[in-house]
């Protein structure tokens, strides 16, 4: 049974004026447990057309194949349907109201994996389907400078958004300090689409797992299926691409 965490007041008070907030704690040992072989269950199911979508990298270490990250979880997992249910609660008191699920993902950074340049995430196009989002990250595995946890910047995400569909430039930093924010399993982050962030590649030998799930008011109305369409048309998981044709992962 995966019970909801609350924020405090404080850590809504937090969000509202950083545009993130780290809540540690939020899940028990035991709940990381049952979340962790959750985890592996998704990482060991078979990639197969209309399942949940798997994208794939190189190593920088050695070149090996790697899991980059895992999407669309919920709707063939009851464990994660029910972890972004909670989540889903949690987002709605960042909101004010109540929130429906966007989408949601695992990202894996295994040992060799990639970083990810400073971005906002409605640089991505999102701001066709509503006016802004919560991201909550729950924390897997431990998360450290040294394996590239998130980094994020205090009350930037006010100024709107700074780039679409590429990452930020120079300019667009001018007066931003990103900080480090580590976390150890069972730790959330949340943060709005709004918020720059990023976070460093992976050298160490230790695989930094984030499962991160996105909401939006959902008195804007409920777009899993339609982002979920227009994303698989531009880029489908690597299971179900077209042999010759390109395609580039924008942020």
């Amino acid at each position: 049974m995966i019970r909801t965490p609350t924020l405090t007041d404080q850590q809504i008070a937090d969000f509202d004026r950083d545009g993130f907030v780290h809540v540690p704690g939020a899940f028990s040992p035991e709940e990381m447990a049952t979340i962790e072989a959750w985890a592996k269950e998704v990482t060991s199911a078979p990639e197969v057309p209309g399942r949940q979508w798997v994208y794939h990298e190189k190593s920088r270490i050695d070149g090996a194949d790697l899991i980059n990250r895992i999407e669309k979880i919920a709707p063939f997992h009851d464990g994660f349907r029910a972890i972004a249910t909670a989540l889903g609660k949690v987002a709605g008191q960042a909101f004010g109201e109540e929130a429906v699920l966007f989408k949601e993902k695992i990202n894996f950074k295994m040992p060799g994996g990639g970083g990810f340049e400073p971005h906002q995430d409605a640089q991505a196009g999102w701001n066709v389907y509503a006016s802004n989002f919560v991201n909550v990250m729950l924390c897997i595995d431990e998360a450290t400078v040294e394996n590239g946890c998130l980094e994020v910047t205090a009350g930037h995400h006010r100024r709107g958004l700074l780039r679409g569909m590429e990452p930020l430039r120079e300019e667009d930093m001018v007066g931003m300090e990103f900080v480090h924010c580590p976390t150890r399993p069972g730790d959330l982050v949340l943060f709005d689409a709004y918020c720059p962030h990023r976070s460093a590649p992976n050298p160490t030998a230790n695989t930094r797992r984030m499962y991160f799930a996105t909401y939006n008011k959902a008195s804007e109305g409920d777009h899993f299926d339609r982002y979920h369409a227009d994303k698989h048309r531009n880029y489908p998981p690597d299971i179900e691409r077209e042999a010759g044709r390109s395609y580039v992962y924008k942020v």
